[in-house]
């Protein structure tokens, strides 16, 4: 037994050695892994730094070769925006040209700009005795076209050109019209209800009319039979309806349901909003500042800061007549584009357009906001009336015409038309039934929600949703009932914000001096054809549908689309105070506006597109995507560029990339402008056609992105 015990133990010697040994040799191996890696590293951040040195000094010889360059490619990008300055001039001749040409014209018309001949004109129809219906509609077509005429006056002119005076005396003639329009429709309602047994139904012995154009309808009834079971009445043509109550139902009543397709009670700003505007460039501000320039006096600066931020003033509906508040802010002019952003951020010459505002000036008036002490009242901010305006009235029936012999007499009453009071002034503490109205939705809009009713309040100057109850909501048939209180004015609003931000958005030219804008929101496709000075739209497709046909194929001014697109419900228009009810990532003004510019300039030759890089980018930066583009074919090969007004770059990264990079792609430099970046991979075919694309589609394009703001509400 006693060797077996010695080798025994001799075996578990052995053991002990191996496991020793492996342990040493474990230490050994993670010691070396260590140092492989500490070497590895040391390597990799050698390198790195090599790498990051080389980078370095590439970018430093880039920046350089950028600013040896800078004056000659500002001086020729100054020379291409001499184009702007060709389309003003041109827009200026033609508001001469056209001023002239009414004037040769002798066609009776009145010029709504000269107030002897507008002042006239009002006076003559006031005097006109002549109430009939159709005639009182035609010469409010005629009344509507210069009140048209006076908002695109305030609008399109720039400031330099129009004065305080003007601007005042030509919304106190759109006040003045607006009211002898309505008055004349009242003279005229009066005179269809004295004759109110020429349209008496077979079937109720009541009177009913519909008389209709393109710009308005009047729905009238009249409570001749006075019998309770006929108390309620849908219009035949328009099937607008109401139920009475039976109080009314056994008076002398009539109802009117004027249905006005614009609208004529909001606030004059509201109809009148501001839109960009397209500032003159000067022959100073592309031009590299001297190295002596001296820096502006402290005092000089806080000057025009302060005239930066003065609050744009709006006339309420009420006072508008007696205020000379214009319609849209001053623009000014713009700074030098080699100033840092924060300098120009302080100059009031950061702006050429209204809507794009100094981020400074925004934050100050979010601020200054108050919230809205009565949650009845519309913030016309964040809804506009859609489909015009309701009318809906009780009338005293006005004595009927009585033939006697040869003769017509009717009794004639000095009040003329007469409200009829409901509820009755004696029984307003008492409780009244109310008055349920239906409405047909206008079909030359589009409600994308169901709309926000809302009634008029005279004395408020103000759109409230009180007093209108029980609301119910016929999609398929585009009908809404509703009960009311009382009789009142009322409207159907919508969000004015709906259509954005956008879901995406694409410019691509189609021709020579031609281009197409589509703009993708969550409920429609808008599709905007741009040629030469004009715009049309193309089609509006909700739903997998081809909606309001009835204004695609029209050629007119970017200024007058914008204002079709509004009233048919469609908004893809943002406005100064957009921000505040849009989840945006907010844009350097000054980067934004000078891309637009650009843009503009090679929309001839080149399609730009929508990154979602844009939103990582920060706020001094503006990501889209661009491709040469000279064909009709889809656009297929598209590269990211970064702008931030002063300096242009092609990214590395592409749309489908991980995450957001500010890489330069392979063998591409900095440039000052975007047209010499773009040059750098373009081909020449397509440097000529922006050599000579037409200064009219440049501006075309120009408003339409400006108007748009794609790289913000996107």
């Amino acid at each position: 037994m006693g060797p077996k015990k010695k080798k025994k133990k001799k075996t578990e010697d052995t053991e002990k050695i191996s496991k020793a040994e492996q342990l040493r040799l474990q230490k050994e191996e993670e010691e070396r892994r260590l140092k492989e890696e500490e070497e590895a590293q040391l390597q990799a951040e050698k390198e790195e730094a090599a790498r990051l040195e080389k980078e370095r000094i590439r970018m430093e010889m880039l920046k350089a070769k950028d600013e040896e360059r800078r004056e000659s490619e500002l001086a020729k990008l100054h020379s291409l925006q001499e184009k702007f300055l060709s389309a003003q001039q041109w827009k200026t001749g033609c508001r001469a040209q056209a001023k002239w040409e009414h004037y040769l014209s002798c066609d009776g018309s009145p010029d709504p700009t000269v107030l002897p001949e507008i002042n006239t004109f009002m006076s003559l129809w006031r005097d006109d005795q002549n109430e009939d219906i159709q005639l009182v509609m035609k010469k409010g077509e005629q009344v509507l076209n210069l009140i048209e005429k006076l908002q695109f006056i305030l609008l399109d002119t720039p400031p330099n050109e129009i004065t305080e005076k003007e601007t005042a005396q030509y919304q106190e003639s759109i006040l003045e019209l607006e009211n002898l329009l309505h008055q004349k429709y009242n003279e005229a309602t009066e005179q269809l209800l004295k004759t109110a047994n020429m349209y008496e139904d077979s079937y109720t012995g009541n009177m009913q009319a519909v008389v209709k154009d393109k710009n308005v309808t009047f729905c009238i009834w009249g409570n001749l039979k006075k019998k309770i079971r006929f108390k309620n009445h849908v219009f035949c043509d328009v099937p607008h309806g109401f139920d009475l109550p039976k109080s009314l139902a056994m008076s002398s009543v009539a109802v009117r349901i004027l249905h006005t397709h614009y609208d004529h009670v909001s606030p004059l700003w509201l109809q009148c909003q501001s839109v960009p505007k397209l500032e003159v460039l000067d022959s100073k501000e592309l031009t590299p500042p001297a190295k002596d320039t001296v820096e502006e006096p402290e005092e000089e600066k806080k000057t025009d800061r302060e005239e930066l931020e003065v609050p744009v003033e709006k006339d309420t509906y009420s006072d508008r007549g007696k205020s000379a508040t214009s319609f849209k802010e001053n623009s000014n002019s713009i700074t030098n584009i080699n100033e840092t952003t924060e300098e120009i951020e302080k100059k009031s010459g950061i702006l050429d357009i209204s809507e794009v505002q100094d981020l400074a000036m925004q934050e100050e008036t979010d601020e200054r906001e108050e919230a809205i002490p009565d949650e009845n009242i519309v913030d016309l901010q964040e809804f506009i009336p859609v489909g015009g305006v309701y009318h809906i009235d009780a009338l005293h029936l006005p004595p009927q015409v009585k033939e006697i012999k040869d003769w017509n007499m009717v009794e004639l009453l000095d009040p003329g038309l007469e409200a009829y009071p409901y509820p009755p002034e004696e029984a307003e503490d008492a409780a009244h039934p109310p008055i349920q109205i239906t409405l047909m939705l206008a079909d030359h809009v589009m409600y994308f929600e169901n709309p926000l009713i809302a009634r008029w309040d005279p004395a408020g100057q103000q759109w409230r949703t009180d007093g209108i109850n029980n609301i119910r909501y016929e999609t398929q048939e585009k009908k809404v009932t509703f009960e009311m209180d009382a009789f009142y004015t009322v409207a159907l609003l919508q969000d004015a914000h709906l259509s954005m931000p956008y879901s995406t958005w694409e410019l691509q030219p189609t021709g020579t001096d031609e281009a197409l804008l589509l703009v993708k929101t969550i409920f429609a496709e808008v599709q905007i054809q741009i040629k030469d000075n004009q715009c049309m739209l193309s089609s509006v497709v909700a739903q997998e549908k081809h909606v309001l046909s009835h204004l695609t194929g029209n050629w007119i001014s970017p200024l007058e689309l914008r204002a079709v697109l509004k009233k048919a419900g469609v908004n893809i228009f943002p406005e100064e105070y957009s921000h505040k009810y849009v989840p945006v990532h907010k844009k350097s003004p000054t980067a934004e506006m000078r891309a637009y510019r650009e843009m503009a300039l090679l929309a001839c030759a080149f399609a730009f597109a929508q990154s979602k890089w844009n939103l990582e980018a920060s706020e001094e930066q503006v990501v889209f995507k661009v491709s040469e583009h000279l064909n009709a074919d889809a656009v297929k090969d598209w590269s990211l560029y970064l702008f931030d007004g002063q300096k242009a770059q092609k990214l590395k990264i592409t749309e489908s990339s991980e995450a957001f990079s500010e890489d330069l792609e392979d063998d591409s430099e900095f440039h000052s402008t975007l047209y010499h970046m773009l040059k750098d991979f373009a081909s020449q075919e397509a440097i000529d056609k922006v050599e000579t694309a037409s200064f009219l589609f440049i501006d075309a394009v120009y408003q339409l992105l400006l108007a748009t703001r794609v790289l913000t509400y996107s």
